[in-house]
């Protein structure tokens, strides 16, 4: 039999956040979806440039961080611009190219991470992402996409559970 102070009571605060917001969080406006959809398809054909130049920003920083005297500072730069891929290439149409990214994102997520990720699994990411784009490899339906993709993370897991 339990005893008074084996007793437990749950206090629930109010939530006040909804009353704060009134309507806004009630919905979506669907005008505002569509007028955003039509806007990015208008630019749509400039997305081509944008994506060699995040590729050209890449590959700069990843010959920077193959250099021996690189650091902190420049392993956290090349970090931004895998990052920064890892969001942009499926908005650019190239929905591999995020994936390769955010595989590349997960290996050197940490300073850590950066300073002791193996440079080869670090150059292979950058190459697959560099072929995906020279080889217009768009997604993991294209069997050479699919099969780096598959190696590329098992080779990150794999490493990941070493550290552990």
């Amino acid at each position: 039999m339990a005893s008074q102070d084996d007793q437990v009571e749950f206090i629930s605060p109010p939530n006040r956040l909804k009353a704060k917001l009134g309507n806004r969080l009630g919905g979506f406006d669907a005008a505002a979806i569509a007028r955003a959809e039509a806007a990015l398809a208008s630019m749509s054909d400039q997305f081509g440039g944008w994506l060699n130049d995040e590729l050209a920003k890449l590959e700069a920083a990843y010959a920077i961080v193959s250099k021996p005297d690189s650091g902190e500072h420049e392993l956290e730069e090349f970090y931004r611009r895998a990052h920064d891929l890892k969001g942009l290439g499926t908005t650019y149409g190239y929905p591999i190219v995020s994936q390769f990214a955010a595989s590349l994102c997960k290996l050197i997520d940490s300073p850590e991470g950066r300073a002791q990720a193996p440079r080869k699994i670090i150059a292979a990411h950058v190459g697959a992402i560099i072929a995906a784009v020279k080889q217009n490899i768009k997604d993991s339906d294209h069997p050479i996409g699919k099969a780096l993709l598959i190696e590329l993370q098992t080779q990150v897991n794999r490493y990941a559970a070493s550290q552990q």
